[in-house]
């Protein structure tokens, strides 16, 4: 008998379908002179959250990079409490968006090595004037000795890493490991941060945090987010559902396969970008295999069962590469023209889709619950947005930056499959639909689904997904990474709110600014709600329209500060 791997139909693992940590003494900035600086929300010192600042009235500065940056925040360090920002900032990113503003983002650090998560942001508008500051400084890290002395090796460190989470020998890539210091749990541990990538019934992403000095494990989570020789031509094939889809592919003539010209669902055809390509895993678990064999057809047309989902995931990897390009002006997933890969086939009856950090990757359903997984658009779009969060923002997969992470990902399949606002309700099979659960998450009407009957408890009793944060389910790490596919509906509801008064288009660019501007690692929901009013504010107006439903959305949930 085939092995089924079903997945609970409340929730779908730690990809498609199924926690931020709590840095030490972590402080917002808290200005004192209110001449200068409006502040926006004040968080006391032992809340541990990040902050956003607005600047009322700054002067015009010469320039806007790091030095500028440091020089800003130096001036002020009583009000920001940053004593040192010439030693303790470093590891520069400065970036220029379409409106002319700058953006200088500075790494904590602490004698050359990074403090993990905490970041600072200073923004200049395009007259070189700062207009807020926003990240997160542990000021724990600064005033207590910390070493930077690693006893450890990295090959020492990925070792302890590997047997931690019983990686297999085979990986998709080589580990890395990082030297950090990472407040957790009330102290500051000097670490490496070990990132090991692996496939298998069970895939992981998973980021260990080894001690530098006595090997052990720290804290650990599965971040994995649940997706020329050749000559360019055109093709068609038929989707899982049926739809006749208009391909880019390639043609060669490769012996390896046959003595014929083969095609190949490899698209070259777009300036500026690596290509987009489409692999079969030939339903094997395929430990170290990923991404597959370039999927391959002896003619330009792509109808059969087998061929149905690659022809989904081809089709659906074009159009997310062209909404992004064309509403965000983003080249592909990292915004630098990164190829973009996807396998098909993955597994038996394997119930879900992921993002492992470089690739997507579709399993085939079991045809019960759900059909091919790379049928849907919405899907592809949501898998290939966390990429681009991994490549911005970085929200950490736990807790609520996690949920953030996935509430980004499930607004984005909204916005591209613009329409409806549910997600995956093209991936759901016969037997599923007659049970009633028509798609895996609904923006319009969260409430609609109930979650796994492990989740309830944490909850307010109704055991339905959260609209609104009086029922926001508090779970622990080993549930759904502290509720990352649970408590984003209440994210995806406030979108759904904003949304219904301004248009997709508009929330789509409101969204996407905060995501790749001024969202941190350790984002929570209350710094969501901030930088997304203040998104709305730069590229609309302080009393616009589209400000005031961005912050109506989030009133309606319940996170009001």
């Amino acid at each position: 008998m085939k092995k089924k791997h079903v997945i609970p139909m409340a929730v779908l693992s730690s990809a498609l379908v199924m926690g931020s940590l709590a840095p030490t003494q972590t402080h917002a900035i808290s200005p004192q002179d209110q001449t200068e600086i409006q502040q926006k929300k004040i968080h006391k010192a032992k809340e541990n959250k990040p902050f956003f600042v607005k600047e009322k009235q700054a002067e015009k500065q010469a320039a806007a990079n790091e030095k500028a940056a440091k020089a800003y925040l130096n001036k002020n360090k009583a009000k920001f409490k940053i004593d040192r920002p010439e030693k303790s900032l470093g590891l520069p990113e400065v970036t220029k968006d379409e409106l002319g503003m700058t953006h200088v983002k500075l790494q904590q650090k602490k004698n050359g090595v990074p403090v993990e998560g905490h970041e600072v942001i200073v923004h200049y508008n395009s007259d070189n004037r700062v207009q807020s500051v926003n990240g997160q400084f542990n000021q724990s890290v600064e005033d207590e000795e910390v070493s930077v002395t690693a006893s450890l090796s990295e090959d020492e460190s990925i070792k302890f890493a590997k047997e931690a989470i019983e990686a297999p020998e085979k990986l998709v890539s080589s580990p890395s490991s990082d030297l950090v210091i990472y407040p957790f749990n009330n102290q500051n541990h000097l670490a490496y941060k070990v990132n090991v990538n692996f496939l298998g019934e069970d895939p992981g992403n998973w980021f260990i945090y080894v001690d530098a000095n006595s090997g052990e494990v720290v804290d650990q989570y599965n971040a994995l987010m649940h997706a020329k020789d050749y000559q360019s031509a055109k093709g068609s094939g038929l989707g899982v559902l049926g739809d006749h889809r208009l391909l880019h592919i390639t043609q060669k003539n490769d012996k390896e396969i046959s003595n014929n010209t083969n095609f190949f669902l490899y698209d070259n055809s777009h300036e500026g970008l690596e290509g987009i390509y489409t692999y079969d895993l030939k339903n094997q678990w395929a430990y170290g295999a990923l991404p597959g064999e370039l999927f391959h057809s002896n003619d330009a047309s792509f109808k059969s069962d087998y061929e149905k989902p690659a022809v989904d995931a081809h089709y659906n990897s074009e159009a997310v590469y062209e909404y992004f390009l064309e509403e965000h002006d983003r080249n592909s997933i990292d915004g630098e023209g990164m190829a973009i890969k996807s396998t098909v086939h993955y597994g038996e009856d394997y119930n879900n889709a992921f993002w492992n950090g470089e690739q997507m990757t579709y399993g085939d359903g079991d045809g019960e619950f759900f059909v091919p997984l790379s049928a849907g658009l919405d899907v592809a779009a949501h898998e290939m947005t966390h990429g681009v969060t991994t490549h911005s923002a970085g929200l950490k997969y736990r807790n609520q930056s996690g949920a953030l992470n996935e509430a980004f990902s499930d607004i984005f399949g909204a916005l591209v499959d613009e329409e409806d606002w549910e997600v995956g309700e093209d991936i759901m099979a016969d037997e599923a639909k007659a049970s009633g659960r028509t798609s895996l998450r609904s923006l319009s009407n969260p409430s609609k689904y109930p979650v796994g009957e492990d989740y309830v408890p944490y909850g307010d009793g109704s055991g339905m997904y959260p609209s609104h944060m009086d029922e926001y389910y508090d779970l622990p790490l080993d549930l759904d990474n502290g509720g990352v596919h649970i408590n984003s509906s209440i994210i995806n509801h406030a979108a759904y709110i904003t949304g219904e008064q301004i248009g997709k288009e508009k929330l789509g660019q409101i969204y996407y600014r905060a995501l790749t501007v001024y969202l941190t690692p350790d984002s929570d929901f209350s710094h969501a709600r901030e930088v997304l009013i203040q998104s709305a504010i730069d590229l609309y107006g302080g009393n616009s329209e589209e400000a005031q439903a961005t912050a109506d959305g989030f009133d309606q949930v319940g996170i009001t500060e």
